[in-house]
């Protein structure tokens, strides 16, 4: 049997959906605010930027310049010495020396800017994907459970890839360019206004070009964003369920499913890579057209004596520079559109609502007195105990573990109730089971008590305190989970099992194995519990990496237990060897149990029986079994499969 589970995703990694469902990512509603708040976070690395700035103004003052040079160097030096019999190149050469010093003064200038800009782009990075991931432990469960895993990762890599591209190369060389434009546009005012128009007319067309292109690009480099959130979620989802694909055989369904979200993907980014790239080509030909046009009026203006030859040479090149950076925005513009798309995914996961805490109840280690009141201060020959400190009264009281469910109802989902108007109670040490079929309700009321959701109507009181004023974190650290799914991190074996208890020393961890009956096998491996562990636990068996969860939940020694399914994937033979330590473990504590094996709740103190949503029956397993109704049923099916 299975219980009811939090919203599940759909095979295809949505929630809900079904094969090949694609998930819904935002869209870059407003380029202009992302833009500002990204330079927000630039801002913190101010200096870094004034002298980045500073660099672009640099070169841009030295290209120029070095480019205002060739009109003196033609018409004051090239064609007079062309002229003399016996030319003396000594002034030339200093004006070439001249000419040489600012370049190399400008190329270092382009150097230094472009290494802060790497820099700034680390830094900002770094702050960014900080924000997003310290949110991110804010965020309420339901979050997560709407959302495949490849989408959220796809913030941290894809999004903060293009951000990092935007901020290192597109916005210095968007920076450079406008600087560059502006100087050389006022060359050319200088050297020849005539040119000068015929210059501001083809600026009319680039920008024509630029904004119609341009706009279409930026539409469909948005969906390629979103289309590759999608690739990336379906992808890792089938990566992490491939057993499951090929114990049904589903593998031509999958590659169906995927070439289905694959061509979404495909026709996003052969529309926003096909208007990316037919821009600069129109934008060359364009200024070989420009170049061309001002070659031959530049021409009929020196026939005519109205401009020197130095003159419309040093045009002709200030022309190629004035083309080249308005190319250079317009190849830039598309990588900004896109990364800007990037960063209102990335605001959207920092700008989500947070889990709401408005509890102030907090858990607390204390001493009792004689009087029977509690203390903080130690009390000598006593051995502290959790308390509930309620600091508006300053009082204390013992967590014992009571707790009771009063006319609970809730639903995932407006308008679909899940659990209607439960009622239960489990006094301390007693052990309470949930049965039931499959969508009963029975995780749910688990997601309650941790309070992973909130009810929508009734109250869950934990000893006498309703645990909306009990503190999330302090209500959490004093139910310990043993889930069906278990999760292994990247460490040793004795650092995982410590992960229930930070604080907890090397005999508390050995000890917690013992209990857990983990120790034996623990032993035998090539480092004991100082083995490495990788790929959650994959050198382990299912039933190992289940045990080491147990363990792992003995260390954290919690009052309360919640045990959701927590033998289903250990056989029959390791299930008898760790029942032992499961009972001490349970020993004195509040149990609730969820198992698809009646067997291991029969000596629970109440087993409840849902269906729907509600509590249909309840009793110990004798009055359930004499009662003949459906826990007699699901006792005798079970029974024969034994």
């Amino acid at each position: 049997m299975n219980s009811q589970k939090t919203p599940q995703k759909g095979f295809g990694g949505r929630p809900g959906g079904g094969h090949g469902a694609r998930m819904a990512g935002p869209k870059a509603k407003d380029a202009k605010k992302a833009f500002f708040r990204l330079i927000g976070y630039m801002g913190k690395s101010r200096k870094a930027f004034l002298v980045v700035v500073l660099g672009m103004v640099l070169s841009a003052v030295a290209n120029v310049a070095s480019t205002y040079f060739i009109k003196p160097l033609i018409d004051d030096f090239i064609l007079p010495l062309a002229k003399q019999q016996n030319p003396d190149f000594t002034q030339l050469l200093k004006q070439l020396i001249i000419v040489g010093s600012l370049m190399l003064a400008g190329a270092g200038a382009t150097f230094l800017a472009n290494r802060l800009s790497v820099n700034i782009s680390a830094d900002v990075l770094y702050r960014i994907r900080t924000e997003m991931y310290e949110k991110m432990q804010n965020l309420p469960i339901k979050y997560f459970d709407t959302r495949t895993h490849g989408e959220i990762m796809s913030r941290y890599m894809n999004d903060a890839n293009t951000l990092s591209q935007m901020i290192s190369t597109s916005i210095p060389q968007l920076i450079s360019s406008f600087l560059q434009v502006t100087g050389v546009f006022v060359l050319m005012i200088y050297l020849s206004w005539q040119l000068t128009l015929l210059v501001l007319l083809m600026f009319v067309l680039y920008f024509i070009v630029l904004k119609v292109v341009g706009s279409r690009s930026a539409k469909y480099f948005r969906e390629q964003q979103k289309e590759l959130g999608t690739v990336n979620g379906y992808v890792e989802e089938m990566i992490e369920g491939q057993k499951v694909v090929k114990v049904f055989n589903h593998e031509e369904k999958i590659l169906g499913d995927f070439s289905k979200i694959n061509d979404g993907l495909r026709k996003a980014s052969k529309n926003a890579n096909v208007y990316a790239n037919i821009l600069m080509p129109i934008m060359g030909n364009l200024s070989y057209l420009h170049y061309a046009l001002t070659a031959t009026v530049g021409a009929v203006l020196a026939i005519n004596g109205s401009l020197k030859i130095g003159a419309v040479t040093a045009f002709l090149q200030s022309t190629r520079q004035f083309s080249m950076p308005l190319t250079q925005i317009s190849t830039q513009a598309n990588a900004i559109l896109m990364a800007l798309a990037g960063a209102e995914r990335i605001f959207e996961v920092i700008d989500s609502e947070p889990e709401t805490d408005e509890g102030y109840i907090t858990l607390v280690k204390a001493f009792e007195n004689k009087d029977g009141s509690y203390s903080e201060v130690a009390v000598d020959g006593k051995k502290a105990v959790w308390v509930w400190k309620n600091p508006k009264d300053n009082s204390y009281k013992k967590l014992c573990g009571d707790v009771v469910f009063k006319n609970v109802t809730f639903g995932y989902e407006e308008n679909k109730t899940v659990l209607k108007n439960i009622s239960l109670y489990a006094k301390p040490g007693q052990k309470i089971a949930f049965v039931g079929s499959t969508g009963a309700g029975k995780t749910t009321i688990t997601n309650l008590l941790n309070r992973f959701y909130d009810i929508n109507d009734g109250v869950i009181l934990y000893d006498g305190i309703d645990i909306k004023n009990i503190k999330k974190a302090d209500l959490r650290r004093s139910l310990g989970m043993v889930l069906q799914d278990t999760h292994l991190f990247t460490g040793t074996v004795k650092e995982n099992i410590r992960y229930g208890n930070l604080e907890a020393d090397d005999k508390t961890v050995y000890n917690a194995a013992e209990i857990a009956n983990a120790d034996s096998f623990i032993k035998h491996l090539p480092e004991g519990f100082d083995t490495l562990l990788t790929g959650d636990g994959a050198n382990l068996s299912q039933g190992q990496r289940q045990l080491l969860s147990i363990a792992r939940t003995a260390a954290a020694d919690p009052p309360v237990l919640v045990l959701d399914e927590a033998t289903s994937s250990i056989d029959t033979r390791t299930e008898l060897l760790i029942e032992k330590g499961m009972n001490k473990l349970m020993e004195g504590r509040t149990v609730f149990v969820i198992a698809h094996r009646l067997s291991t709740v029969r000596n629970a103190d109440a087993i409840l029986v849902l269906e729907a949503g509600e509590i249909i029956e309840r009793g110990d397993h004798d009055d359930l079994i004499a009662q003949k109704g459906k826990y007699y049923q699901l006792y005798n099916g079970m029974f024969e499969l034994e």
